[in-house]
């Protein structure tokens, strides 16, 4: 039986929602694979402690989505309660900074869970290293930050994230046809085709917003970004700044726009 547990990583603000879920997958009396690391706090340890105690499993595997610290940080406290399971992802340059043992995975890479196996898919964009987990039988996709329900996901190019190859990857997601995805903010999604077919129609919308802003004169990142996203709360404009840089990066990759000292226009 394929019965996921969500576990709490206990770190709500205003960029990670509520909180992040980390999700557990155990065989009674065997293995264990949880995915995503969580940030160390002590309640999602003692839960997942818990969790693995009613079963009599042991944690062997955690497999993280991405290097983003509400994904990763928590590896080093997870090594020093469960005796360091294995932790595996897809390399990365920033990997260093969290200190474990990183075993590599690559796209298609099987991963044993419980009595399940998962299969990781590089789904790069939000982050270069981003996979997600597909799980054939039941159709679910653990899908990291690849979206979120009611929300968007955002780009953050400075930070790696590129807008290109994340519409790639939600079209891939798209052709495994899913039935649930299970995000690590938020819901679960239980009408995967029309989210992310809404999220790749949204992000054509703010294409054509920015090449509607450079028109209309605005043509610096904060410039478009206040045009496009006025009224956003301040502590929220940061990120709207990174969408635009990942949406201008785009069109400069298609040809149809030009960037001289920060200033950009279209061609």
């Amino acid at each position: 039986m394929f019965s996921p547990i969500r576990l709490d990583a206990r770190n709500p603000d205003p960029m990670t929602g509520a909180s992040n879920g980390t999700y557990l997958l155990a065989r009674p009396g065997g293995s264990a694979l949880l995915i995503d690391a969580g940030v160390g706090h002590p309640d999602h340890i003692e839960q997942l402690r818990s969790e693995l105690e009613q079963v009599s499993a042991t944690l062997e595997t955690v497999a993280v989505t991405h290097w983003h610290g509400d994904h990763a940080s928590g590896a080093p406290a997870l090594a020093a309660a469960f005796g360091s399971p294995r932790f595996a992802k897809y390399p990365w340059t920033e990997d260093t900074k969290v200190d474990v043992a990183w075993t590599p995975l690559a796209d298609g890479s099987e991963l044993p869970a419980g009595d399940q196996t998962l299969i990781a898919v590089h789904t790069p964009g939000h982050a270069p290293d981003h996979l997600c987990f597909w799980h054939e039988d039941s159709r679910t996709v653990f899908a990291g930050d690849l979206v979120v329900q009611g929300g968007t996901v955002m780009i953050h190019w400075s930070r790696g994230g590129d807008l290109a190859q994340y519409l790639r990857s939600l079209e891939r997601v798209l052709s495994l046809k899913p039935k649930r995805l299970l995000p690590a903010h938020g819901a679960p999604v239980e009408n995967p085709e029309t989210l992310l077919r809404t999220y790749i129609d949204h992000r054509l919308l703010r294409e054509r917003q920015v090449l509607a802003a450079l028109h209309n004169g605005h043509d610096t990142v904060s410039a478009i970004a206040e045009s496009i996203y006025h009224g956003l709360a301040a502590a929220l404009m940061p990120a709207a700044h990174e969408t635009v840089r990942a949406h201008l990066e785009k069109l400069k990759q298609d040809g149809r726009v030009t960037a001289a000292d920060e200033h950009w226009q279209r061609r």
